[in-house]
């Protein structure tokens, strides 16, 4: 048995793409954790996505074992998502950890969330330990991002460890800095249990696993209790990742492992969230760990299926996937265009796109997803607040004394070349400057900026301007007071309830002039005329017509009076007139993604 002064619990952060997910497949293999016959690429990825897109979705955790001279110690290395919209994963996993390595891309240098994942883990007291990866690239400059390590983190020079996950360079000196510089965990197996929760998953046989990390106490077979879900469960398994799943009979103070609880709800074991004995519950004697938050979705869309039939396997698909995911939040809804559906909450764009693209791969469904929304808050004459997440929630307009948005603070990383461009994009979307500091080659620029105007094509046209150099972090602040609307779209007089949106009013205008261009060019056109309008309220701020059908009546006469014409042009009008007030328009499905183009 390893004494609790030789376990070391480390994660990696760092931003997309720079290399983290290789340096831990090449320390399960300097570490002999997993053969070279075994190992393959991205061994730590499970989802198909994951390996696909090359980023990190869930996180997994891995036991390693590393001898020094006649020491053996224990390494808890917890592989951390990649991507801003799983940031709470990312902070309860740090709070796992007593140290953490921060992997810099030695050719791209400090990213926007490369300085995000240092700031939450020196909150927490984290032992950083920088590391410039790829230092073996002909592109690489280790030399420059070892200065603004330096300039822009305060890191000490002799604490920069340089390596190369692809090639295993310098992984020797890593291993040994994590031994020196992490400390052991601290707390007590002679006190009451507490165990964090930094992820869960959902096992068809053992109910939902848990991943845990023991802060005090020793966790064995008994009944135990869930803090904040106040649930109690009797655990099926208890155990280690190494990196499959192995079972052991204790886990003790400092270590990781897994807890298979039995069950069945994931929505029951939230990240965060603290596990102690049912006993120490009962007798109040534990209190929970700080840090747990409720999953708060901050982007709704709505699923339809392209097949109205095709209903019942999307509600069946969404509850597996929700399994899984407890972040997930959905409710079913209804559009008169588009039949039944689904609303589903995410914690961002990112987040919607996965589950998105789960749903179509894994369970062969073909959806429309409605353009991502956030949540406003209204204050109402009656002195109360409401949250409301779809358009079609808002009561009438005479009740609303203001209305809320959401918002961010954005943290921009732009080449100095690119600056002017970056700049622009932001103005554009409604953002206020709030600093800008000079890193080198390097500028980051800080914004307040809506999350409604991030979640639509910001990130791609960021890129886009960039050369594809800029990189982007954000983190919600709260919510500040906008002049919003309802946009209402009508077809044929008739508002279309699914392609209603909230918008700021001095952007109405121009966002229902490209619909209703954009729609006029996929709706077909009739045997009567049809227009299609933006409104907000009885205002009409954008129309176009789609002209009807007309049919030569005339062709059959081949001469006489003029008066005969004019009577079978008159009773075309006439009959045209009668098909415009009772004719009806069914939306095609390219109606709807052409507004969600804008």
């Amino acid at each position: 048995m390893i004494s609790s002064r030789n376990v070391r619990n480390f994660s990696i952060i760092a931003h997309i793409d720079h290399g983290k997910t290789t340096l831990t497949d090449r320390l399960l293999r300097a570490t002999n954790t997993v053969s070279a016959r075994l190992l393959e690429e991205r061994m730590m990825d499970s989802n198909p996505i994951e390996k696909e897109r090359g980023i990190t979705i869930k996180l997994a955790p891995v036991r390693m074992f590393h001898s020094v001279g006649t020491e053996t110690y224990e390494l808890n290395l917890i592989d951390t998502p990649g991507h801003v919209d799983f940031g709470y994963e990312v902070s309860r996993s740090l709070a796992a950890c007593e140290g953490a390595l921060l992997v810099v891309d030695a050719t791209q240098g400090i990213q926007a969330q490369t300085l995000s994942n240092f700031e939450k883990a020196r909150v927490l007291g984290l032992k950083i330990i920088p590391v410039i990866n790829k230092i073996d690239l002909p592109a690489a400059d280790p030399d420059q991002v070892a200065l603004d390590l330096i300039e822009v983190l305060k890191v000490s020079e002799q604490d920069i460890v340089r390596v190369s996950a692809k090639s295993g360079a310098g992984v020797d000196t890593l291993l040994q800095a994590i031994v020196d510089h992490i400390p052991p965990p601290t707390g007590r197996e002679d006190e009451p249990l507490r165990v964090l929760v930094f992820a869960s998953l959902y096992h068809p046989h053992k109910g939902v696993i848990a991943y845990v990390r023991v802060m005090s106490g020793v966790l064995k077979r008994e009944q135990l209790h869930l803090m904040a879900a106040k649930a109690t469960f009797l655990p099926t398994e208890i155990g280690i990742f190494n990196p499959e799943m192995k079972e052991v009979t204790e886990l003790r103070m400092g270590e990781v492992g897994y807890l298979a609880t039995g069950l069945k709800e994931v929505a029951l074991v939230r990240v965060g969230d603290t596990v102690t004995t049912a006993v120490a519950a009962q007798q109040r004697k534990t209190l929970p760990l700080a840090g747990y938050k409720e999953p708060q979705p901050m982007v709704y869309m709505d699923f339809y299926p392209m097949d109205g039939d095709d209903f019942v396997l999307l509600v069946d698909a969404m509850g597996k996937l929700a399994l899984h995911d407890a972040a997930i939040q959905y409710q079913p809804t209804h559009s008169h265009a588009l039949g039944n559906g689904l609303r589903v909450g995410f914690l961002g764009i990112l987040h919607a796109d996965v589950v998105q693209e789960r749903l179509e791969d894994e369970y062969d469904l073909e959806l429309i997803a409605t353009s991502p929304s956030v949540p406003y808050r209204i204050h109402l004459t009656n002195g109360t607040e409401k949250m409301i997440h779809n358009p079609s929630e808002l009561p009438d307009p005479s009740e609303i004394t203001q209305y809320d948005e959401p918002m961010t603070l954005a943290t921009i990383y732009t080449p100095k070349d690119y600056l002017g461009a970056v700049m622009r994009l932001c103005e554009e979307h409604r953002a206020s400057l709030q600093e800008l500091q000079d890193i080198g080659s390097r500028v980051r620029a800080t914004y307040f900026l809506p999350l409604a105007e991030l979640i639509v094509q910001f990130h791609d046209r960021l890129k886009s301007v960039s050369s594809g150099f800029a990189s982007l972090e954000y983190e919600l602040i709260g919510y500040e007071p906008v002049d919003a609307v309802k946009l209402d779209i009508l077809v044929h007089h008739e508002v279309v309830e699914a392609l209603s949106q909230m918008v700021v009013r001095s952007q109405a205008q121009r966002i229902g002039r490209v619909i209703t261009k954009k729609l006029k060019e996929v709706i077909p056109r009739q045997q009567f005329e049809v227009a299609i309008q933006a409104a907000v309220g009885g205002d009409i701020v954008a129309r176009e017509t789609i002209g009807s059908y007309r049919k030569d009546v005339i062709a059959k006469l081949y001469g006489g009076d003029q008066t005969r014409k004019d009577k079978l042009l008159k009773k075309q009008k006439k009959g045209k007139k009668r098909m415009k007030e009772f004719g009806k328009i069914s939306l095609p499905q390219e109606a709807f993604l052409a507004v969600l183009e804008r």
